[in-house]
């Protein structure tokens, strides 16, 4: 058996992450590099390369920018350190509303480019009839349903959402409908608790939470913010880690070290051996 063929059998399935619905929860972060995937790769069920990465990584306004070409290009690098947790590649903002057959191609080119497990789809008013479409035809998705950021521009702001009774329904409404469309797995973005809770007891596939309290299946973030790389973080955020200080102290030091010709010293330094006589 080859090397590669025992790292795809150790790896976390489709099938393994739906069978934990009201089980252990599932362990879920955002991953854009080899080195962060080789890190979080034994502690994570499951790596989403999000399309945060837009904002994480780039340094844009909104998700709405990102290409295909980008998503599969750090897929493949957290593929590269990824050898356990599931891969999970957003489907960037263009790349599936477009019609059933763009929606497959795309995903298709996903799955074969980078070699992750699934794709995720913000569910919106069509994405589950696109869901089942994909589904049917051998792609795995995971549905998104509540704050759906790439609607940025029709929502104006990332706020939570079903706080009024009509918005709740829709969205008790999409996570059905998503996950009888053939998801494996839903993530709940930006809701309030009851809604969450919902939700998880109604569908019987698992439920992911960000910013949706712990009555969800398992929990996601965004790395970047729970590593602490951001001044300002959003209130769902817990900071495990203050890497943006830490990372300033270090340069600092360095650019001081430099300054001063403290570095390189000796010991960082290659000489020439003595010619022999």
């Amino acid at each position: 058996m080859s090397s590669q063929t025992q790292d795809t059998a150790r790896r976390v399935t489709v099938p393994d992450i739906r069978g934990r619905k009201g089980g252990e929860p599932i362990v879920m972060l955002t991953c854009y590099d080899a080195p962060s995937a080789t890190i979080m790769d034994p502690h994570c069920d499951i790596l989403l390369v999000g399309d945060s990465l837009g904002m994480a990584v780039h340094g844009m306004t909104s998700t709405v920018g990102v290409t295909l070409d980008m998503m599969i290009l750090h897929g493949q690098a957290v593929m590269r350190g990824a050898k356990r947790a599931m891969v999970v590649i957003d489907m960037p903002f263009g790349s599936y509303e477009a019609g059933f057959e763009t929606a497959y191609a795309n995903a298709a080119r996903v799955l074969k480019e980078t070699g992750a497990q699934a794709v995720k789809v913000e569910s919106g008013p069509t994405a589950p009839a696109t869901i089942d479409y994909l589904v049917k035809r051998g792609v795995p998705v995971m549905g998104h349903v509540g704050l759906l950021p790439q609607s940025i521009n029709i929502d104006g702001t990332f706020k939570a959402k079903g706080k009024d009774e009509a918005e709740y329904a829709r969205i008790l409404q999409s996570a059905h409908d998503t996950a009888n469309a053939g998801a494996f797995c839903v993530v709940i973005e930006g809701v309030a608790e009851r809604l969450a809770r919902e939700i998880t007891e109604a569908i019987d596939k698992p439920t992911i939470g960000i910013g949706a309290s712990a009555a969800c299946d398992g929990q996601v973030l965004v790395s970047s913010d729970m590593l602490g790389m951001f001044d300002w973080t959003p209130k769902f955020v817990r900071r495990y880690a203050g890497l943006r200080q830490e990372i300033d102290n270090a340069v600092a030091t360095y650019a001081e070290d430099v300054r001063s010709r403290r570095f390189p010293a000796e010991v960082e330094t290659y000489f020439s051996k003595k010619p022999v006589a």
